[in-house]
């Protein structure tokens, strides 16, 4: 089957999506040439603990934060299938005709060794990464023994200081978050009373 299109795939919990999400989907998309770029929210991640929002919330979430960006679209695949969520289960799963990229921040590839089939993945898709704060752009040894010539691209992104786990917290202990957040993002988050309770370790 011939391959019709390149497009970005940009996975994560988004509990909830940022502003850093957002900009580093477009980043990938403009730098790379790609038609678009695909937000895969994850059911169940299986290197994390439990997500602080449910997924119908943080779908919706990804939704009004891309609602203005036609080169961005959700996807909700992995929330559609039952159990762990693995990423090589989610590109066996996808259309054929598209040449698929990876997108991850640096601290994601410094951690991509542990991933489920990671070798596997690698004949799926290519990987383009993004530095994130305190994390430098550096594959693993075993990672960059395996990888294809092309097969890792850098994303020209400065990092952005935010991370969901601030943002959960701030939003439990009455913090202002306005700046890390799309305007209906947080609209949508006191609405339905979302991230009030502090974390636990």
């Amino acid at each position: 089957m011939a391959v019709t299109s390149q497009v970005g795939l940009l996975g994560g919990s988004f509990d909830p999506v940022h502003r850093a999400h957002i900009a580093l989907a477009q980043a990938a998309r403009d730098a790379l040439g790609l038609e678009h770029v695909e937000l895969l929210p994850a059911a169940r991640p299986w290197q994390r603990g439990r997500l602080g929002a449910a997924p119908e919330h943080r779908l919706r979430m990804l939704e009004l934060a891309c609602a203005d960006d036609p080169g961005l679209r959700v996807n909700p695949i992995e929330l559609r299938r039952a159990g762990n969520t693995y990423t090589i289960d989610t590109l066996a799963a996808l259309p054929a005709t598209a040449q698929y990229t990876w997108i991850l921040g640096s601290d994601q590839l410094a951690n991509f060794c542990t991933w489920h089939h990671w070798r596997e993945l690698l004949q799926h898709v290519r990987l383009a990464v993004a530095e994130r704060p305190g994390s430098p752009v550096a594959p693993p040894a075993e990672l960059a023994q395996a990888l294809a010539p092309g097969g890792l691209v850098r994303i020209p992104f400065t990092p952005w200081p935010i991370s969901a786990t601030e943002i959960r917290q701030h939003l439990a202990s009455g913090q202002p978050v306005g700046t890390m957040l799309n305007p209906r993002v947080l609209a949508y988050i006191r609405r339905h009373r979302l991230y009030l309770n502090p974390e636990t370790p």
